[in-house]
């Protein structure tokens, strides 16, 4: 599926310095064989960490974004520019989650360039819309969240390189098939954390709602200060509303995110308080962006891992 809405007028520099390179190969480097590996170049921590996973040794990947980066607002740099210019081959997320290279990746797919979207592999239907007092404003872009969608993600990439790569598609879809079984052996985890906490305990608050896929699949009420595009700025009625949610159902935690500024997290603990009540910071989540190997969330696997154990101990 693709809906996107448009950035105007932000990167019109960039872009035109992109345009001149559109139609170049890019560098392939070599793998442990002395063979040409697939130059891959993604944008967030999530699709990078996925398609290493994938590809193995037979692909390079770079990730435009690090730990930590917010992928809502994060703006190409020139290297970025010229890392995709390099590249045999770019993934990226979509579904407006990149909202600063939305004209680029549309000029390319025009040019008829290497590049491919997680969207793609989702059905319409699965995407979860987000709903403000009533009304359906976006799509939720957090797919890596529903484990059955993040399958789905994994077959298009693996798909991506087999139809570059063909040469070494009997490795791709073997590590497709290994992704896979890890996935199901990491939900059957996270449904054996989860059995620790009440099921009138699973409201989780957090800065931005970036975690309504969980919330669908493991039975959590979410509310996400911000909603999901974390360049949105919450009111005061928002943390107003959240505050006497927390004070009705006796909340005990909320969570920042390593992505994104606590600021709206403390707005929400001071009113809380200031009605009497209390509210603590259970801990920090990894939402939009993975962690490092010294967190134990420098890759899918733990992220999760380290979520869900960060939720349950806080709130059970």
């Amino acid at each position: 599926m693709r809906k996107r809405k448009r950035v105007n007028g932000r990167l019109l520099t960039l872009i035109a310095f992109l345009l001149i390179f559109i139609g170049a190969c890019g560098d392939s480097s070599e793998d442990s064989n002395g063979e040409e590996s697939l130059n891959v170049v993604v944008t967030t921590t999530h699709l990078s960490d996925l398609a290493q996973d994938i590809g193995g040794e037979h692909v390079q990947v770079t990730g435009l974004m690090g730990p930590g980066v917010d992928p809502h607002g994060y703006e190409p740099t020139p290297s970025d520019i010229d890392a995709i210019h390099q590249a045999d081959l770019v993934g990226y997320n979509g579904l407006h989650l990149e909202a600063m290279f939305i004209d680029i990746f549309e000029k390319m797919e025009e040019s008829n360039s290497e590049i491919f979207a997680l969207e793609d592999a989702v059905r319409e239907e699965d995407v979860l819309d987000y709903t403000y007092e009533g009304k359906d404003l976006e799509k939720d872009p957090h797919i890596w969240f529903d484990i059955d969608l993040w399958k789905a993600a994994a077959q298009l990439t693996a798909d991506e390189f087999s139809r570059l790569d063909p040469a070494h598609e009997g490795a791709y879809q073997a590590n497709y098939e290994d992704y896979v079984f890890r996935l199901d052996e990491l939900n059957k985890e996270i449904e054996d954390k989860l059995a620790e906490l009440p099921e009138d305990k699973r409201i989780l608050i957090t800065a931005h709602d970036a975690f309504s896929y969980f919330g669908e699949n493991y039975g959590f009420q979410v509310e996400g200060i911000q909603g999901i595009n974390s360049q949105t700025e919450a009111g005061t009625g928002d943390i107003s509303l959240t505050a006497d949610l927390v004070i009705e159902n006796d909340i005990k935690a909320c969570f920042i995110e390593s992505s994104i500024s606590d600021r709206n997290i403390q707005a929400l603990i001071e009113a809380v308080e200031a009605q009497g009540a209390s509210l603590e910071i259970g801990g920090e989540l990894y939402s939009d962006a993975l962690g490092t190997d010294e967190d134990e969330a420098g890759n899918y696997f733990d992220a999760y891992r380290t979520n869900v154990a960060t939720i349950v101990d806080a709130l059970k």
